[in-house]
């Protein structure tokens, strides 16, 4: 793991209520967030102006570790994988969504934390962006349900995930679905 990746592991802080009105941060989707329209569902506003492009996140790799309790399947979390890289989609999104985004990823239940991280994005460099990671990893991936697999596929082809990456995806889910 690089430094910038030790040093990006930390939590964000809080910000004050005051500057909440104007502030605003990146956010790395690499699930079913990839997917604007997924996305306004928990968010309740539009979400595609927010988007700024896929992005990439170097030295990891996605896995199934965590049973949502709501979608009753499994959910993709990142893995440290110095070998691998993760693409998804990056948002800048305006603080007044931070809390909503928090609940989507079931914070405050420990489904998942906030994590800051740096990700490549149209040959740009992106430092202490937001994403998040299960807390509670389980030993074994568990397969998605079909619904959860589709959303996902389906914000990977429409933010323009790489072809060679959402058919290594297509492919890793088809493969935990059928065993």
């Amino acid at each position: 793991m690089g430094d910038w990746q030790k040093k990006s592991l930390i939590p964000v802080k809080n910000i004050s209520v005051t500057d909440q009105a104007t502030a605003s941060f990146y956010y790395f989707a690499y699930g079913s967030c990839m997917c604007p329209v997924d996305l306004k569902r928990s968010l309740l506003e539009e979400t595609k102006d927010y988007v700024v492009g896929k992005a990439i996140l170097e030295g990891y790799r996605l896995g199934f570790y965590r049973k949502s309790r709501l979608r009753n399947c499994g959910v993709l979390d990142i893995i440290p994988d110095p070998k691998n890289y993760v693409e998804g989609v990056l948002y800048h999104l305006p603080w007044r969504l931070s809390d909503r985004l928090d609940q989507r990823e079931e914070v405050p239940q420990n489904g998942y934390k906030r994590e800051l991280i740096k990700v490549k994005s149209d040959n740009k460099h992106y430092h202490q962006v937001r994403t998040y990671v299960v807390v509670n990893k389980l030993e074994q991936e568990i397969a998605p349900n079909e619904w959860y697999a589709q959303v996902v596929l389906r914000g990977a082809v429409n933010c323009g995930l790489s072809k060679e990456y959402y058919w290594k995806l297509f492919n890793h889910i088809q493969k935990l679905q059928n065993s």
